[in-house]
């Protein structure tokens, strides 16, 4: 079992966060049918929390529901998306309820919902889509002093210096690709109005429309912003925490 928290890039926008209790949180996961995730990645059979920021098919697998249904996990999702799931199944018992601005504690840890700059909808088989919404983003407080901003896809707003004052986040996720979401020179002033000391980048270079870069992030940052950008491959794990 950890002590420290353990984040895993599963690939593209997809995340593994194993909290120092040894809980599995999966963040966004689109593995069953993703070309980035690692094949050993892409059926995971633990987690007890699954976060969902928006319905994108490159953010919700087409196989949630055999996944939340094999793992006994708990989800938390913005409200169309966990209607739009309990209609095809889900049992009302295994998705918690929230809105931006609410927190709850589960899995051990302090949850809270916040807004993002991004919208969205759910695509169906048939190619057509239902359920149009607003992204959200997720804070997530753990027992070892990490304290966790997943932003998901987004722009840039200024909000996020109510975050940093709110929660002191010490790592954030951040999308760099541009075109759908904020590129490096946003995510750069984004970690600064965050004031986090750690940056892991994603949702860029899978497709050629995101066309962001690390290193494109790291240039627009000076050694005064104090930050650390760490570009994870798919598979890699950072250590988080004390």
């Amino acid at each position: 079992m950890p002590t420290t928290t353990q984040l895993q890039f599963l690939g593209h926008a997809s995340f593994r966060l194993t909290t120092p209790e040894g809980l599995v949180v999966l963040i966004d996961p689109w593995l069953s049918d993703n070309p980035f995730v690692p094949e050993a990645l892409r059926h995971p059979e633990r987690a007890d929390l699954v976060l969902i920021t928006h319905g994108h098919d490159d953010h919700m697998d087409s196989q949630l529901l055999a996944l939340l249904a094999r793992t006994g996990a708990v989800l938390v999702a913005p409200a169309p998306v966990r209607f739009y799931l309990h209609q095809q199944g889900l049992p009302r018992e295994q998705a918690e309820p929230m809105n931006v601005g609410g927190s709850i504690a589960v899995a051990g840890l302090q949850l809270t919902m916040t807004r993002a700059q991004h919208t969205a909808h759910i695509d169906l088989p048939d190619g057509t889509t239902t359920a149009p919404h607003e992204s959200v983003g997720y804070v997530l407080a753990l027992s070892d002093g990490t304290v966790l901003y997943a932003a998901g896809d987004t722009g840039l707003f200024g909000d996020m210096r109510l975050l940093a004052d709110l929660y002191q986040p010490t790592v954030a996720l951040l999308p760099i690709g541009g075109r759908y979401t904020m590129g490096p020179l946003e995510a750069a002033h984004a970690a600064r109005l965050l004031r986090v000391p750690h940056v892991v980048p994603f949702h860029y270079g899978t497709y050629p429309s995101l066309t962001g870069t690390p290193a494109q992030l790291r240039a627009h940052l000076t050694p005064a912003d104090g930050v650390t950008v760490h570009a994870l491959q798919a598979g890699e794990s950072l250590t988080l925490g004390n």
